[in-house]
């Protein structure tokens, strides 16, 4: 019971504390938040990348078409890797088209009770899209010469995977990461938020049944118990690929985190000062998964992903 009940735990809250953001808005973020018009470039909807339902993606073109080059921005959807949709973040979309970008949201088969989908298999179908996204920019005449990834939650956890795992096989030169509260680490140590710290058997079973359903493999309480678990897991496991290459980042966290652990989001820093990556961690130190209770961190993480923004993904 205990080892069910921490799935359906973390896969519900997850998803509603993804949420939670949306619904208060404060009256600065509108600046960050565009509806979209035809002012605004050309909106093509639900373009095919695979063969499966959700292989879609939405493609948006800044109403200027004369640049010889332009940075594709990719915002990937929330939602606890069971919910969500690319549409869900058009605004933020609208805003990054405005700026001057290409753009793209992308949706991945999300894991129901019927199929085996994971945050592997979700990451593999991010990475299978994104030449999908480019070669379709270059066939309405925007040459994509440089990119960065982004997202929220569950989307911040898919972009932190292709920005620091694939960035080396990305069709173009991924140039910056920016996002919030999406989980970077698997160790079962960071998890203290579901029990998974504990030195039980019960917990080592709880661990390896959520964290294997994440990671798309069979671990069992002796994986945990003796730590080979952990490199099953590094293909979905952010933080283990941060090195001296990883791009900029821009990312927010949650003091307060009762969905993702916050203990994996100081693991993250930690490897980011080890190997001198240029980045900015915002502490919400009043905040949950929603970030809700710091509208000044809040609204400082966006600012600082415009400086970003305008300094490794120059509009020209």
């Amino acid at each position: 019971m205990f080892i069910l009940l921490c799935v359906f735990v973390f896969l519900v809250s997850m998803g509603v504390g993804a949420y939670s953001k949306i619904a208060m808005k404060p009256a600065w973020s509108q600046k960050y938040s565009i509806e979209w018009s035809d002012n605004l470039g050309t909106l093509y909807n639900d373009i095919a990348y695979g063969d499966g339902e959700a292989h879609k993606f939405d493609l948006y073109l800044p109403r200027d078409n004369t640049r010889k080059n332009y940075g594709l921005v990719v915002y990937l959807h929330a939602g606890g890797f069971t919910q969500g949709d690319k549409s869900d973040d058009r605004e933020m979309l609208s805003w990054l088209c405005n700026k001057g970008y290409v753009t793209a949201g992308i949706n991945y088969t999300l894991r129901n009770e019927t199929n085996d989908k994971s945050v592997l298999s979700q990451s593999n179908e991010i990475k299978e899209a994104i030449p999908k996204v480019i070669e379709t920019a270059e066939k309405y005449g925007y040459h994509v010469n440089e990119m960065g990834i982004a997202g929220g939650s569950a989307g911040h956890a898919l972009a932190m995977i292709y920005a620091y795992r694939d960035a080396k096989e990305s069709p173009v030169p991924v140039k910056l990461l920016f996002g919030a509260v999406g989980p970077s680490s698997f160790y079962a140590a960071d998890w203290d938020i579901y029990g998974f710290d504990k030195d039980t058997d019960e917990a080592r079973e709880g661990t390896a049944r959520l964290l294997g359903i994440m990671g798309g493999v069979e671990l069992t309480s002796n994986m945990i118990k003796d730590g080979s678990y952990i490199e099953k897991l590094k293909p979905i496991c952010a933080v283990m690929w941060v090195d001296e290459n990883t791009v900029p980042s821009v990312v927010a966290y949650g003091k307060h985190d009762k969905v993702q652990p916050y203990k994996g989001s100081q693991r993250l820093l930690q490897a980011y000062q080890k190997y001198n990556v240029d980045y900015q961690y915002f502490e919400c130190s009043h905040s949950g998964h929603g970030l809700q209770n710091d509208d000044e961190v809040y609204r400082k993480w966006l600012e600082t992903v415009e400086e970003y923004l305008d300094k490794y993904l120059t509009v020209r």
